[in-house]
């Protein structure tokens, strides 16, 4: 087949892919056999009136392949397919205790994947409870009932991503995330997301496929336990010894990969009590935001808002406060979605944002988010939970002590007041919410630089920042407030061999594909060493 790269399809073509294709290649359509989608993506900057664009990166089967080619070797846009070998994971299994997965987020589920594969029959212990019945547990509680702290938003299986817009982008460029991309869809994630640029697969489906995935572990050998929490680790001459589970079972394991999630406070605490060398470090704290999702569309697309041939849009914004040294960002930008209560302690509240694979809530909201670092708690290495924790107790207090989120417009928070509830749209937030003063739950220093960037932003995008747009709080777990510390090729612990810190709780990601590759690795650096 041949590859043909920036190919620039005009977003309203109704023009078959292969009739492109073939007049590219400068071929008769029936010479084109077939057309593969490897990459699609939106250019919608609409830079001096230039069109908004599909740009399609295509593998193409034509007839006299090699004439063909060599016809256009000057062309820098059109090779050879490249040859792309499948992630090859031995058959080794394990002669000692079988390995531990704690956690059975992205990272703990990749890990157990490629041990599973490997013959190592993992075993992986859930502190939180399996998809389905923390999917009730979260209803009941967004529905006005009480908080189950061992199944929320941030326990259970499929980590706190099962409860979000389910984005699949990463930064890296590993070839090992197409393996991840393959096994999300043979679990029935949609086969979109193998080229689209921009990838998500929505609360909604993702639930199905973290169940799928369960069952392939399971099938290849592994076990997965819920309401399993990891309460204790076993030291022995610098080496992982055993697990305690829930206080009472003591678990032989010389091999342990923990993807405990960024909000494993406990767990924190427990493993830094242990030994474990451990580092503070920055992460970033704001509120949601929300539009109309019309709104954000004419923002991006000018006139053609509203085409069915057009995506719901999203947005990234970005601010460098130079008066408070800080830089301000939009963060899990969620179309068509909906702001969720994502708490996980008693007395403490928090926000998040999700989207439905189809995200036709009519909503849109975004984190906004102010960097803080160790220097803003004292620099020890539990400090920023401790931050977090007060952050989200203010939080919890403003918004009345039933989970009823602190909510302000825009408008009222850059003036100073409160009270205004004539809002441009309708806050998602479930529980409900209650008008609050915000600047009374962030920070000074926070509320300064986030009150700036919404100056600057709605200067450049009016409407953005206008004075009836709702802003919900409190946004505290961006990410990690620590990082537990491993060598850079083991990927193991660097206080206690054996034990693999692994994914966003570990420090070392930040999304759903980067935790899973982290911990894809992380079993591949351990099955390399076993070899």
């Amino acid at each position: 087949m041949i590859r043909v790269k920036n190919l620039r399809v005009p977003y309203d073509s109704t023009r078959p892919l292969a009739e492109i294709a073939a007049e590219r290649l400068k071929q008769s359509p029936c010479a084109v056999h077939g057309v593969i989608v490897v990459h699609k993506a939106l250019d919608a900057r609409r830079r001096r009136g230039a069109p908004i664009l599909w740009l399609y990166t295509l593998d193409v089967a034509v007839e006299e392949e090699r004439t063909v080619l060599s016809r256009l070797r000057r062309d820098k846009e059109v090779m050879p397919v490249p040859a792309d070998p499948p992630l090859m994971i031995p058959r080794v299994g394990c002669s000692s205790t079988r390995p531990v997965v704690v956690g059975f987020g992205p990272a703990g589920i990749f890990a157990a994947w490629a041990l599973a594969r490997a013959g190592c029959a993992p075993l992986v212990l859930e502190r939180g409870q399996d998809v389905d019945r923390r999917t009730a547990d979260v209803a009941r509680f967004w529905q006005g009932g009480a908080l189950d702290p061992a199944s929320n938003v941030q326990f259970g299986e499929g980590g706190a991503g099962t409860f979000s817009d389910g984005k699949l982008t990463a930064r890296s460029n590993d070839p090992r995330m197409r393996e991840i991309i393959e096994a999300f869809v043979a679990a029935g994630a949609p086969e979109e997301i193998r080229y689209l640029q921009k990838p998500h697969i929505g609360t909604d489906v993702l639930r199905r496929v973290v169940k799928n995935l369960r069952s392939e572990i399971i099938r290849m050998g592994g076990e997965v336990r819920f309401g399993a929490q990891v309460t204790g680790v076993e030291l022995c001459a610098g080496r992982l010894a055993a697990l305690v589970v829930n206080d009472t079972e003591r678990i032989s394991a010389d091999a342990a990969f923990f993807g405990i999630g960024h909000s494993a406070r406990d767990t924190y605490a427990m493993l830094h009590e242990a030994g474990l060398m451990m580092e503070a470090k920055a992460f970033a704290v704001g509120v949601r935001i929300e539009h109309a999702q019309t709104f954000i569309d004419r923002m991006q697309y000018g006139a053609a808002a509203g085409s069915p041939r057009l995506p719901v849009a999203d947005y990234a914004m970005t601010y460098r406060d130079e008066a408070g040294g800080r830089g301000v960002y939009s963060f899990c930008m969620c179309p068509g979605g909906m702001v969720v209560a994502a708490t996980s302690e008693e007395g403490r509240l928090v926000t998040n944002g999700m989207s439905n694979y189809r995200r036709n809530s009519g909503v849109a909201n975004s984190a906004l988010l102010v960097q803080v670092s160790p220097s803003d708690w004292g620099g020890d290495v539990l400090g920023g939970i401790r931050f977090q924790r007060e952050l989200e107790e203010r939080a919890y207090r403003l918004g009345g002590g039933d989970y009823c989120a602190p909510v302000q417009s825009v408008g009222d928070f850059c003036a100073g007041r409160t009270g205004t509830q004539d809002f441009a749209v309708t806050p998602t937030y479930a529980p409900g919410v209650r008008a609050a003063d915000l600047r009374a739950l962030l920070p000074p220093a926070c509320t300064a630089s986030l009150a700036r960037a919404l100056t600057f932003w709605e200067e450049r995008v009016p409407g953005f920042g206008a004075a009836d747009v709702p802003m919900t709080g409190v946004e505290s777990r961006s990410s990690a407030p620590c990082r537990i510390l491993r060598d850079a090729e083991t990927m193991a612990s660097v206080s206690a061999a054996g034990l693999y810190p692994i994914g966003e709780g570990a420090g070392y990601a930040g999304g759903i594909m980067s935790a899973a590759l982290d911990g894809l690795k992380a079993a591949l650096a351990f099955l390399g060493k076993i070899q």
